[in-house]
């Protein structure tokens, strides 16, 4: 991908994330894009960092502690696949945003891991809202039993939640997805726990993020949007 290209990408995606917030009422400073670098090449993130991305979205700890070595140490890099208890300790002090805390094991893990090192993690808990077979995440019925147990971690900092929104064609069908997790997010603010804030809620790809936006999503992760196809397809962020 030519600069030139990955600029007019970066800005049709931003046009239509003003577009989507002046339709929902909302101001542009209140939705944050990740751009989703998974597979991409350092030298790609090297031009977008120069046309001011500075948040970027990986699915594979070992790609994103490769590319945390090689580029500024201003991005912020939020891990947003699958997260194996066992590459805890690689991502814990890189990551400032774990999106995909599917389960109280790894939980447990990253709390280990984090006071070890005498940080907090900042986290966001994955609920399968859709209940797809193949999608990881907390089931919504089981979230509440969930955040009970998240409150005894000192070195974690819940954010707020995330979800994988169905493959569609139709956008529009994901609206029901975005607006249910919504609905859970302001259900465990009401709970005011110490370490749990609902100020994030991540949901929204490529195909669906104009209408996640206008249901309530303050982080978009948008892969092929900004960058454009790569070689496979993950589901995290498209």
């Amino acid at each position: 991908m030519t600069e030139q290209m990955l600029k007019e990408n970066l800005q049709a995606v931003e046009a239509q994330i003003q577009e989507a917030c002046k339709k929902s009422g909302r101001k542009r400073e209140d939705v944050t894009l990740v751009a989703v670098s998974k597979t991409h090449p350092v030298e790609t993130l090297k031009e977008a960092y120069g046309l001011g991305i500075r948040i970027f979205g990986e699915n594979k700890v070992q790609e994103l502690t490769e590319k945390y070595e090689a580029l500024p140490k201003d991005i912020k890099w939020h891990m947003i696949g699958h997260l194996q208890r066992n590459k805890v300790k690689h991502v814990i002090d890189k990551a400032a945003l774990i999106h995909s805390v599917d389960s109280l094991r790894l939980a447990e893990e990253i709390e280990k891991e984090a006071k070890k090192r005498g940080i907090t993690a900042n986290i966001l808990i994955e609920v399968n809202v859709a209940g797809e077979e193949s999608k990881f995440g907390i089931k919504p019925e089981e979230l509440g039993r969930f955040t009970e147990k998240i409150v005894e971690f000192p070195h974690i900092c819940v954010k707020g939640l995330m979800t994988i929104a169905p493959y569609v064609e139709d956008p529009e069908k994901n609206r029901p997805v975005f607006a249910s997790l919504r609905k859970l997010s302001v259900d465990i603010a009401r709970e005011s726990a110490h370490n749990i804030s609902m100020s994030i809620l991540s949901m929204g790809m490529t195909g669906d993020y104009r209408v996640a936006i206008e249901e309530g999503a303050t982080i978009v992760r948008v892969g092929t949007g900004v960058f454009g196809e790569r070689s496979y397809a993950h589901d995290n962020g498209r």
